[in-house]
């Protein structure tokens, strides 16, 4: 199975105090040992960086170790899925034609990953934002 996971599912596998850790976890252990294709949008790896360096936790993750999760967890085991010039106008074209507006443009980009990718999953805790930028993809975005 091809499965694409977006940024709150990598939050909540890497960071033991998150509410869906478990759940999120399972899914990033069976990524890690490649008993699932694994795929990340290139955009997620910008996005996990800035929540993991910057979440409220106690003690803080520091920048230096959030890029070693960032390494250990989705760089080495994961295909990286990137995105050209045509791929994110046509993300902007999409949104603009849905009537949206602010930052549900970066689940779109998410979105344009999995669609690249032909996944058979794209793996979220937020499948309502996805579907509001690809409702074709009712079959595909799944929660952990």
């Amino acid at each position: 199975m091809r499965v694409l996971f977006d940024t709150s599912v990598l939050v909540a596998g890497i960071v033991a105090a998150h509410p869906d850790h478990e759940r999120a976890l399972a899914w990033l252990q069976r990524a890690r040992t490649a008993s699932l294709e694994y795929f990340v949008a290139a955009h997620s790896l910008a996005e996990l960086y800035a929540v993991l360096s910057s979440l409220p936790t106690s003690p803080r993750i520091a920048p230096g170790v959030a890029a070693l999760l960032i390494e250990e967890n989705v760089r080495k085991p994961a295909r990286i899925v990137g995105l050209g010039a045509t791929d994110y106008a046509a993300v902007v074209d999409t949104v603009a034609g849905l009537g949206l507006a602010g930052g549900v443009v970066y689940d779109a980009l998410i979105a344009r990953a999995a669609q690249k990718a032909k996944v058979d999953r794209l793996l979220t805790l937020n499948a309502g934002d996805f579907l509001r930028v690809w409702p074709e993809g009712r079959e595909v975005v799944v929660v952990p």
